[in-house]
């Protein structure tokens, strides 16, 4: 435990020093702007001034076991010491990515055989880009190079990766965005909807916005469609069920190549290892990363399939691409004793048959709640839509502002969840026990009705 004095002598130093990812830096410069975080512990962490925190968002969709693992630290001390690096590059390879692909290649779903490693999300969608545009060009159709994705979605903050997702905010500082990308609707029912419009007629309505795109561009000039199996960054929006069967029949119809970023669904977050085989949909392409390690180390890949490696083994054709950490012996090693712990424990069926159903169970309580619209959740995931008017489900007046108001009193209330413009999300460690959903349940509601108060002193002044 530190002192305040210590606490402050961390933040000034940060000030200084530190320039954090995706903020406002003017603001990061203000007196005791930072929280410091010191240490974690199962599915808490704690900061410098040991306030115990209940984290509802895993770090960052990340740590699916948890904190302080003495198993990972274990594995990842004893591959320091065996082989603490080398590289994949000229025609090597080490036992623990041998280990790792194999053990993948038995949790993706079936054709998909080959991992091509990063180490974050970001690099593993670029790596997808690339790949998926060589693809066409060994297949004699170099035209194809056109990627739809969808409006909100994430994919990474590379120029690349950013210019495929459809988050503007991000596209405003690639200065222009990458050529070679389109984006329709996302799949937000509950913000996109028509008077009277069903889930379900809505869900095929946003599947068929990406067969009239192919059409505008021409299918001999579209390469792939990329999307996650649920936005997370852009507002936590699970897809009507209706959605992702008819994505696959205009993928399918098209032959066009399916990307699915999974680097927050994937490892169990949605009751299996990949959400692909939840939705019953069939991917030439996955990219995975944090939950991987659950956040320990840094790591990610691509995972292909049959189709595309074919084409690569039988042409006598370099692909020009990698990383220096590419398939990372430590973090590799990381990886396989994480992935056997959940196994061990059983995490992943533990979300579909407990987990999730809790999380479901305690958003379910406040959603006759003044300031909620709507709560929805998928495995362990769960989100609260904050309105001004449920009946109209009018949003408030410059986006966003609430819901900062709302992460804050989460924070002081002991509970972490994540604020994407006035929608409150969450994506917890899959350890969680009825103890930590009532922690949640209790932190939700103070939160909720402080940020009632603050709205209507607002109103009244």
């Amino acid at each position: 435990m530190t002192n305040r004095l210590q606490t402050q002598q961390f933040q000034d130093l940060d000030a200084s020093h530190h320039l954090h990812p995706f903020s406002n830096h003017k603001t990061l410069r203000t007196p005791n702007a930072t929280r410091v975080i010191v240490r974690g512990e199962g599915p808490y962490i704690f900061d410098s001034e040991d306030n115990r925190i209940l984290d509802g968002m895993a770090g960052l969709w990340t740590t699916n076991i948890g904190y302080g693992s003495e198993e990972l630290a274990k594995a990842a001390h004893d591959q320091m010491l065996e082989l603490p690096f080398y590289n994949t590059f000229f025609k090597t390879t080490h036992p623990p990515v041998v280990a790792l692909s194999r053990k993948l290649a038995e949790l993706a779903p079936a054709g998909i055989n080959q991992v091509f490693y990063g180490s974050s999300g970001s690099e593993s969608n670029d790596t997808a880009i690339r790949l998926i545009r060589h693809y066409w060009v060994l297949k004699g159709q170099p035209k194809r190079r056109i990627i739809i994705s969808r409006r909100n979605a994430y994919h990474g903050s590379t120029i690349a990766s950013g210019s495929m997702g459809g988050m503007t905010h991000v596209h405003h500082h690639s200065y222009p965005v990458y050529e070679g990308f389109r984006h329709v609707m996302d799949p937000y029912w509950f913000g996109e909807s028509m008077p009277g419009e069903t889930p379900e007629a809505f869900g095929i309505r946003a599947a068929r916005a990406f067969e009239e795109e192919i059409l505008r561009c021409g299918p001999e000039n579209v390469a792939a469609i990329a999307a996650e199996p649920v936005q997370g960054a852009g507002g936590l929006k699970i897809a009507p069920d209706t959605y992702w069967p008819e994505v696959q029949k205009i993928v399918d119809k098209y032959d066009i190549l399916l990307l699915a970023d999974e680097v927050i669904t994937g490892f169990g977050r949605v009751g299996t290892w990949f959400a692909s085989e939840y939705y019953g949909i069939r991917p030439n392409l996955i990219t995975f990363a944090k939950a991987v390690t659950s956040g320990y180390i840094p790591l990610s890949g691509l995972l292909i399939d049959d189709r595309i490696a074919e084409a690569l083994m039988n042409e006598d054709d370099d692909f020009n691409h990698g990383y220096t950490f590419s398939g990372h012996p430590v973090a590799c090693a990381v990886a396989l004793k994480n992935i056997e712990i959940m196994e061990r424990n059983q995490l992943v069926p533990r979300v579909k048959e407990t987990t999730g159903p809790a999380l479901a169970r305690v958003l379910a309580r406040f959603k006759d709640h003044p300031l909620v619209g709507e709560v929805r959740s998928l495995g362990m995931f769960g989100a609260i839509e904050l309105v001004a008017d449920k009946k109209t489900r009018r949003r408030f007046d410059d986006p966003g502002r609430v819901g900062l108001i709302c992460r804050d009193h989460f924070f002081e209330a002991g509970f972490i969840m994540r604020a994407v413009f006035d929608t409150m999300v969450c994506a917890p460690p899959l350890i969680w026990t009825e103890e930590q959903f009532e922690e949640a349940s209790t932190g939700i509601s103070k939160a909720l009705d402080l940020t009632l108060a603050d709205v209507r002193r607002e109103l009244s002044t």
